[in-house]
C-alpha cells in the first residue's frame, strides 16, 4: 500500500456555523473560508510541523516515544502514525530515520504468540493500535523491514481474529475488549481492533469478510436511542464513543446512512458545550474528528473549525499539546501530541485507512 501524495481539499463554511460557535482565533474581517485560505493554511500547516518537530527530538534511542513507562507500543505506534498523516515516508527525509525507529521498536516486541503488546502495557490496545499502524505503513518499507512486518503482521491479525471468536453472550459477540480471552465487549477495543482489520483488509490481507461485518454488527450493539454510541450495549452514550461508532461505521461503508447522520447531529449538538467535560480529551477529539470528516456534507463543514480553534489555542511553545486528564494523565505529551496531529491533520487524507 502506498502512501498516496494527494490533498483532499475541503471546504470549511465558516458562514454555515451558527451564532456563538467557532471564529474567535481570527478576527472577523479576517476569518478565512475554507481551508485553502492561505492564511489559515499557514497557520494549519505550522501547528502541525512544529508538533512533528518536538516528537522527533523526543524520540528515545531504542525507538520508542516518551510516555507511560517509555516502553509503551500504543503511544509510539500513534507517533509513526502522525507523521504519516502528515505526509512524511519511512526512509525518506526529514523525518524517514525517526519514522523506521518507530516501527522497529514496535515490531521486535513481538511475542511468539503474535502479541504486540510489549513490555509497555496496554493490553489490547497496545496490540490492536500497533497492528494498525504496521498495516497503514505496510507497502512503504524498504525490502528488509517489509519481509519483517509481513511476518509480524500476519501474526497480529491472527490475534485479533482469533480473539474476536472467543465464546461470548450474543450481546457482545463480533467485539474485543481488554484481552484476547475476554468474554465481553466494549466499544472502544473494538474500534481499533476494527480499524486494523479493515486497513488489512483493504491492503489485501486475508482477513474474512464475516470478521468485519460481525464486528460492525456489535458497534451497533453500542447505539443509543439519543443516536450517540455507548461503551457497552445498554449503558450511557458519550462524545468519544459516538465518535468511535461513526468512524467505524462510516469505514465499512455504511456512509451517511440514518445511524450515521444521527451520530454526526448528537456531536454536533454537544461537542461545543461539553468536549472539556470529557476524561479523555485527545481520544475524543480524535475520533469526532476522523468520524466528522467521513460523515462529510454540512456536518464536517460545521464541526471542523470548532475542532481547529480548540487544539490551536492549546498547543504549547514547544509545539506539543499538554498531557490529559484522567486515563490520560499517564500517556503524557507524547500521546496527547500524537492524537492532535491526527485529529486536525485528517483532512490530508494521507492515511489510506482515513481516506473517504
Amino acid at each position: 500500500m502506498n502512501l498516496k501524495s494527494i490533498f483532499c481539499a475541503i471546504g470549511i463554511a465558516l458562514s454555515l456555523l451558527p451564532a456563538g460557535s467557532a471564529g474567535k482565533l481570527w478576527a472577523e474581517e479576517q476569518k478565512p473560508k475554507s481551508q485553502e485560505d492561505p492564511q489559515y493554511q499557514k497557520a494549519f500547516d505550522a501547528a502541525i510541523d512544529k508538533a512533528l518537530a518536538h516528537l522527533a527530538r523526543s524520540q528515545q534511542a531504542n525507538g520508542a516515544f516518551p510516555g507511560m513507562n517509555n516502553k509503551n507500543n500504543a503511544i509510539s505506534s500513534l507517533c509513526v502514525m502522525a507523521f504519516l498523516a502528515r505526509g512524511y515516508s519511512p526512509g525518506m527525509p526529514p523525518y524517514g530515520d525517526v519514522i523506521n525507529k518507530g516501527i522497529d521498536f514496535v515490531m521486535m516486541s513481538q511475542t511468539q504468540d503474535g502479541s504486540l503488546v510489549g513490555t509497555g502495557g496496554g493490553d489490547m490496545y497496545s496490540h490492536n493500535i500497533s497492528t494498525l499502524m504496521l498495516s497503514e505503513v505496510s507497502g512503504m518499507l524498504d525490502p528488509e523491514r517489509q519481509k519483517k512486518l509481513d511476518e509480524v503482521l500476519a501474526k497480529a491479525l491472527r490475534l485479533i481474529l482469533d480473539a474476536q471468536r472467543v465464546t461470548k453472550p450474543e450481546n457482545q459477540r463480533g467485539g474485543w475488549r481488554y484481552t484476547r480471552n475476554s468474554a465481553d465487549s466494549d466499544l472502544s477495543h473494538s474500534g481499533w481492533a476494527l480499524m486494523a482489520l479493515r486497513s488489512a483488509r483493504n491492503n489485501g490481507a486475508p482477513v474474512p469478510k464475516e470478521a468485519i461485518d460481525d464486528a460492525v454488527a456489535f458497534i451497533l450493539k453500542c447505539k443509543s436511542q439519543d443516536g450517540g454510541f455507548s461503551y457497552q450495549p445498554g449503558s450511557g452514550s458519550g462524545l468519544g464513543r459516538t465518535g468511535v461508532g461513526l468512524l467505524c461505521l462510516e469505514l465499512c461503508g455504511k456512509h451517511r446512512e440514518e445511524s450515521t447522520i444521527n451520530a454526526g447531529k448528537y456531536i454536533l449538538e454537544r461537542f461545543e458545550k461539553e468536549y472539556a467535560k470529557d476524561m479523555t480529551f485527545y481520544y475524543q477529539l480524535y475520533y469526532c474528528s476522523q468520524g466528522m470528516f467521513q460523515l462529510g456534507g454540512e456536518e464536517w463543514e460545521r464541526f471542523a473549525p470548532t475542532l481547529y480553534e480548540v487544539l490551536l489555542k492549546k498547543q504549547q511553545p514547544d509545539g506539543s499539546w499538554p498531557a490529559g486528564g484522567g486515563s490520560e494523565a499517564a500517556p503524557g505529551t507524547s500521546y496527547a501530541t500524537a492524537m492532535a496531529v491526527l485529529a486536525m491533520s485528517v483532512s490530508y487524507c494521507q492515511l489510506p485507512i482515513y481516506q473517504r
